[in-house]
């Protein structure tokens, strides 16, 4: 086979085991976490959840031991964390009913969905895409998977966020709106989710913006610790 340019690699996240799991589409929840849905101006009704996608290429192998570093990206003052539980899907299936969804997850891991917060409050006021507030190269650093077979399913820990030492988000996988299964029977009535496919399930309250030299560090009980700096433009 004769290609024009060499494909892309691959976007691979390290396991616990040591393993790389390749990545295959990035689906995010949007205000999944009703403090966070107010702190952004919206009423947290319990309706069915919403999503948007980002490129495979956000994703940022951040397993613990790395210095991992992200650039401060451009177009932007506002640049927000938003710490969040990633469920990584192991199997493929489409209209999955709630008491099936657990089966196809193949584990978990601790994840940042960074934003152009002042590009996204533009977009809203246009009523137009978020797609250069989210959809931004490095965006999504993420800690190692953990396998559900050695953690069994999250439903409930705490999940927290401090920059540079002090605490700015903390909360609880169980304030959650909607459970996992609930978002991944929802998501899968509009995708046929495969293996590879990764969910950033949504942050709670308390993201804000951080600047260059800003260290970031997040944790979910039970899971890989993430840290990250924000490197210069």
């Amino acid at each position: 086979m004769s290609v024009v340019f060499p494909a892309k690699p691959i976007t691979l996240l390290k396991t616990t085991g040591g393993d790389d799991f390749p990545v295959n589409r990035v689906f995010c929840v949007g205000r999944s976490y009703a403090a966070h849905a107010r702190e952004m101006g919206a009423d947290p009704v319990r309706e069915a959840p919403f999503f948007f996608t980002k490129w495979a290429e956000t994703v940022v192998n951040a397993a613990p031991e790395d210095d991992l570093e992200i650039p401060y990206p451009p177009e932007t003052t506002s640049f927000h964390h938003e710490v969040e539980l990633v469920v990584a899907i192991g199997k493929t299936g489409s209209q999955i009913a709630v008491e099936q969804a657990q089966s196809h997850i193949w584990g978990y891991a601790v994840g940042l969905d960074m934003t152009r917060r002042d590009l996204q409050a533009g977009a809203k006021a246009k009523g137009r895409p978020w797609d250069v507030a989210k959809n931004v190269e490095n965006s999504c650093p993420t800690g190692r998977l953990q396998p559900i077979a050695g953690c069994g399913p999250i439903t409930a820990g705490a999940i927290s966020l401090q920059v540079n030492g002090a605490l700015r988000q903390s909360g609880d996988i169980a304030d959650m709106i909607w459970t996992v299964p609930e978002i991944i029977a929802d998501l899968s009535r509009f995708y046929t989710l495969a293996a590879g496919d990764l969910i950033y399930t949504g942050t709670p309250a308390g993201v804000g913006p951080v600047v260059s030299g800003d260290r970031i560090s997040c944790e979910i009980a039970g899971l890989a610790p993430l840290s990250v700096r924000i490197g210069g433009s």
